[in-house]
């Protein structure tokens, strides 16, 4: 995985609540074994009509919006526990989400796949949303290390959460196995010592 210290970006609003994993990637792209190709289906039927032509009014098929960071209504990634969803968010280039809320299994999913998912308040959320529709040039920082994200418009400040050992692998640029790796001389060390 990429490390991941800071990010500022533009973002995509999607002021949605209540996103599953099906609107996030649909069953019928369930089929592949392989990461490749889900970023091109992520929330395929609202981007696309019955013909596989682009839905005009679909937020990620507007020119004018763009960015490593999707910001959500509360409630996004609830449903099944499917991992494709994590990784056609990640496949699409989507660095962090931020909402009010996430389903801790998309959560969980996400952060196994390099896609730091950010919980802010509800109010922080909307001055989010608010400044995007304002100005789409609008930018968010994430600072995994420090655990904040900044609304540059304004300057308002969050904190978030995250599991320390998820945060040290994203800090790191690794998955489970590379973390295991990383700590290779301390385990036969210990195992020397039993």
């Amino acid at each position: 995985m990429e490390k991941f210290l800071t990010l500022t970006s533009t973002l995509v609003p999607l002021p949605i609540e209540n996103v599953d994993t099906d609107q996030i990637i649909p069953a019928r792209f369930l089929k592949a074994t392989s990461k490749d190709g889900f970023g091109d289906n992520l929330f395929r039927d609202w981007r696309y009509d019955s013909n596989n032509q682009p839905i005009p009014g679909f937020i990620l098929n507007n020119p004018t919006y763009s960015g490593s960071i999707l910001v959500a209504g509360k409630n996004f990634g609830s449903g099944s526990s499917r991992e494709h969803a994590a990784w056609a968010v990640a496949g699409y280039g989507f660095r962090v989400v931020v909402s009010s809320f996430f389903a801790d299994i998309f959560k969980g999913n996400s952060l196994n796949n390099g896609v730091l998912p950010v919980v802010v308040s509800e109010s922080f959320l909307a001055e989010i949303f608010a400044a995007v529709h304002a100005d789409p040039k609008a930018t968010l920082t994430v600072n995994l290390e420090e655990q904040t994200i900044t609304n540059n418009v304004n300057g308002a400040v969050e904190t978030f959460q995250i599991n320390a050992y998820k945060k040290n692998c994203m800090l790191n640029g690794f998955d489970d196995i590379d973390f295991l790796l990383s700590n290779k001389e301390k385990i036969e060390t210990w195992e020397l010592q039993q």
